[in-house]
């Protein structure tokens, strides 16, 4: 499906979603511009003319009216309509038919949106699969679906209150197969940019019954469903919109109950293979390191053991050969140091067995990229100010070769500066 050139952001090179025009004349998609302005940029991306004080972004709604009739018009020429519905379907939403007058897209929300009754979850399986199918197809169909409304909709079918007609979880095969592909085609249309509006649909995560059904599936799902709620929770801890909803998340007891645990690769959790499991562990690696750089999420964190489950992990990366940039290594030492920020923090570090001996192996790697080594330095740092006893067991596993390694490499000036603070700590010794 090709996208004509006018309808793509200069910036980004994907399809608008929100254009605005600058004083310059030129347009940008509303999220690119504005990351852009807020680096501190002052010109116009284009055309590199100095923008001044005059930085306001004005819609662009012709281009947007030119755009939203083009994606209704390229969908109905482009994409087959869904199946007819079965007739126990039809007998529950009789407006969910595919309609040969209007795109395939409003069909298949409209699918989506059935009431649960007798076949209706087979026929929101199918539209699932043709919304995944689309999205992983083209940029103009993600582009389209999040403008149509489809997020709220996917999660509303991820994260709905049980029925008291339904089967348990366990038994519910045709339940959880809805649950599982609505969060797969919602990861699949969530805007990247942590600054993005649209992932306030999120905040349906205040309801007590919505966060009651996330922790369900966090406990109970399979390896790709826990994977995929982690970068939920990744997402939820970074974006703008959902500032609020964090500070909830982090304080839920059941939310760390059922996160930490993955991080222990033995929690015996349904598994179809080491693999789906090493998957959901690392993404949750990734979801507490991002929880955490709140301050107010840290003692909770600590309280329910996170730093003593890094560990663990740290320890099963190191055996099982995880500890490239890729993995989610840095995440975990980035977690390590921000809980290390609070006495608490250096307390339970101090405390996990293998602690000191886990970080100073992760200052310096030769057959990493070494992404870890800032953590690794300043959690040690942190903890070593104020532990005589940690100072000893740091030099004991060869701390002090590992930061005059680490001196010698191209890292970079911040993790240079506490490795040499880190040393001069260690010479008063």
């Amino acid at each position: 499906m090709s996208i004509p050139h006018l309808f793509r952001c200069p910036i980004s090179l994907d399809i608008f979603t929100d254009p605005v025009t600058l004083c310059t004349g030129q347009t940008y998609d509303r999220p690119c511009i504005e990351r852009w302005l807020a680096a501190g940029h002052r010109t116009c991306p284009v055309t590199m003319q100095p923008l001044g004080d005059a930085t306001v972004l004005v819609p662009n709604r012709t281009l947007r009216h030119l755009i939203e009739r083009w994606l209704s018009t390229d969908q109905h020429h482009n994409h087959h309509h869904l199946p007819e519905p079965t007739a126990a379907a039809a007998a529950v939403a009789t407006d969910a038919e595919a309609d040969t007058e209007e795109p395939s897209l409003a069909a298949l929300k409209r699918c989506l949106q059935q009431p649960d009754a007798a076949g209706a979850g087979k026929v929101k399986v199918g539209a699932l699969k043709k919304v995944m199918t689309l999205a992983s197809e083209s940029d103009v169909g993600r582009a389209c679906m999040l403008q149509l409304g489809f997020l709220p909709v996917l999660l509303q079918l991820v994260f709905h209150p049980p029925s008291p007609t339904m089967a348990p979880l366990s038994e519910c095969r045709a339940g959880t197969e809805v649950e599982e592909l609505s969060l797969q085609c919602a990861l699949s249309l969530m805007p990247s940019s942590a600054a993005s509006p649209q992932l306030g649909c999120l905040n349906v995560l205040k309801s007590e019954a919505s966060l009651a059904s996330f922790v369900m599936l966090l406990e109970r799902g399979r390896c790709r469903t826990r994977a995929g709620l982690c970068r939920v929770l990744e997402t939820i801890a970074t974006a703008a919109a959902t500032r609020e909803l964090a500070l909830v998340v982090a304080a839920s007891p059941r939310v760390w109950q059922a996160l930490v645990p993955l991080l222990q690769h033995e929690n015996g959790a349904p598994s179809p293979s080491p693999d789906a499991h090493a998957a959901a562990s690392e993404a949750a690696v990734r979801a507490i390191a991002a929880i955490c750089t709140s301050e107010p999420a840290r003692g909770s964190a600590i309280h329910h053991g996170a730093v003593g489950a890094l560990f663990k992990h740290l320890s099963w990366a190191s055996r099982n050969g995880k500890c490239a940039a890729g993995a989610a290594v840095p995440s975990a030492l980035a977690a390590v140091e921000a809980l290390s920020a609070s006495e608490a923090g250096r307390r339970a570090v101090a405390r996990a067995p293998g602690a000191m001996q886990a970080l100073v192996k992760h200052v310096f790697m030769m057959n990493s990229s070494n992404d870890g080594s800032e953590h690794a330095v300043a959690a040690l740092l942190a903890v070593c100010r104020e532990s005589r006893a940690a100072r000893s067991e740091a030099a004991g596993a060869g701390v002090v070769t590992q930061l005059l390694l680490l001196l010698q490499s191209q890292c970079g000036a911040r993790a240079k500066a506490k490795a040499r603070s880190l040393l001069k700590l260690l010479k008063s010794m």
